[in-house]
């Protein structure tokens, strides 16, 4: 809440970090800002904010009013339909296990993710100009860091599941049960519930003077970005990207190490895992650290991050495009259920006949390895068995 004229305001992350604000006046010079925070004035008229010009210049350049809203409006257009199609896929197409909760978690995850994009798309395009009210700002920025985190610990569950069933395949049958896989998905929403709940309850749209916009998240007085978002966005790093980076490093670790002592045979599933690090890698871990390195003030020198981070966070979202071809479209089984639905095309296991039996359960093996597991199929010592492995697909 404004309180006085001698407020203090500052661009934040998922909004605009500016540089230092200069006095305009003597009395101006003699009011100043706490250490180490880049902050503008809240000015006597009407209790709106101005902003530098080379704060404007930001807030009106094409990084923020182009190139931001075509990113966003990519990740909608490549992601919604691939994640609906899969989650259709997985929903009446894919026959049910413990592990493909999981998978069908990640996609509801992400298609939420799609819903709240059209929002960001028109704010920049419109030059950060928010018209749509209060609450409705609350719920998009909410359901963006909410969608990120439980993400990033859906991706670690997968890790771990992985783990569990490559690293310790004996014991996976005891322990990959659907309590296990519901007990996860319980943990990742409670996760998203606990990272919206701080933005829901507070206030995010502040109108500026220069320029006359009003900000979703985007200007915030220093005392509530100080007291209460520093605070709430380190939380976050913390457990809700630092602990799962470290899970998904060490599962997939040991899970490489385990397909690459059995050589070449399971070359394409090792394919499959460093495709996976490397987009956790790519997609996330910039966003993560910009983040709190620009609201730590932490940068030499002062440099404005502001458009860096915002760059990162877009380009983030890009990984909810790829978990489809990662985790589904990857196998062939899953294209060929894809092919199948598309054309309406009833699957071979759903034949009578004495072959179709064969193929039904080739079929739901090859989908039972795609969705996330490896069976015992390393320990067993039937030839066949492990020929049979050779084809399938450890995503």
């Amino acid at each position: 809440i404004w309180r006085t004229s001698a407020e203090w305001a500052v661009l934040v992350p998922g909004g605009l970090a500016g540089s230092d604000q200069t006095a305009a006046s003597s009395h101006t010079e003699s009011a100043a800002s706490p250490s180490g925070l880049r902050a503008f004035r809240v000015t006597t008229r009407c209790n709106l904010t101005t902003l530098k010009e080379k704060q404007v210049k930001e807030i009106q350049g094409l990084t923020t009013n182009l190139l931001l809203p075509i990113i966003y409006l990519l990740t909608f257009c490549i992601g919604l339909p691939t994640n609906l199609l899969a989650l259709w896929i997985l929903v009446f197409r894919t026959k049910r296990r413990p592990s493909t909760a999981l998978l069908i978690n990640l996609t509801v995850i992400d298609c939420l993710l799609f819903l709240v994009l059209p929002f960001r798309i028109v704010y920049h395009f419109r030059g950060n100009h928010w018209e749509l009210g209060e609450p409705l700002c609350r719920i998009v920025m909410a359901m963006l860091y909410g969608n990120m985190y439980s993400s990033v610990w859906s991706l670690a569950f997968v890790a771990v599941d992985r783990y569990v069933a490559v690293v310790h395949p004996f014991g996976a049958k005891r322990l990959r049960s659907r309590r296990w896989s519901l007990g996860l998905t319980a943990a990742v929403w409670m996760v998203m519930l606990a990272a919206m709940l701080p933005l829901l309850l507070s206030r995010q749209t502040y109108p500026l003077d220069d320029p006359n916009i009003t900000t979703c998240h985007d200007a915030l007085p220093e005392s509530v970005q100080e007291n209460y978002f520093l605070p709430y966005f380190a939380t976050l790093f913390t457990t809700c990207f630092l602990v799962p980076f470290i899970v998904v490093m060490f599962c997939h670790g040991a899970v490489l190490r385990t397909l690459l002592a059995e050589g070449r045979k399971y070359c394409h599933a090792i394919e499959v895992t460093l495709l996976m690090i490397l987009m956790f890698v790519a997609f996330l871990l910039p966003c993560n650290v910009l983040l709190i390195l620009t609201y730590s003030d932490s940068w030499p020198d002062g440099e404005d991050l502001y458009v860096h981070y915002m760059t990162s966070l877009a380009f983030s979202t890009f990984n909810s495009c790829f978990h489809p071809f990662v985790f589904y479209f990857v196998s062939r089984d899953c294209r060929e259920r894809t092919r199948n639905a598309l054309c309406c095309i009833p699957d071979m296991e759903d034949k009578p006949s004495s072959r179709g039996t064969r193929t039904s359960s080739s079929a739901g093996q090859r989908s039972k390895v795609t969705l996330l597991t490896m069976t015992s199929l390393q320990g067993t010592p039937d030839p066949a068995a492990r020929g049979q492995h050779d084809d399938m697909t450890v995503s």
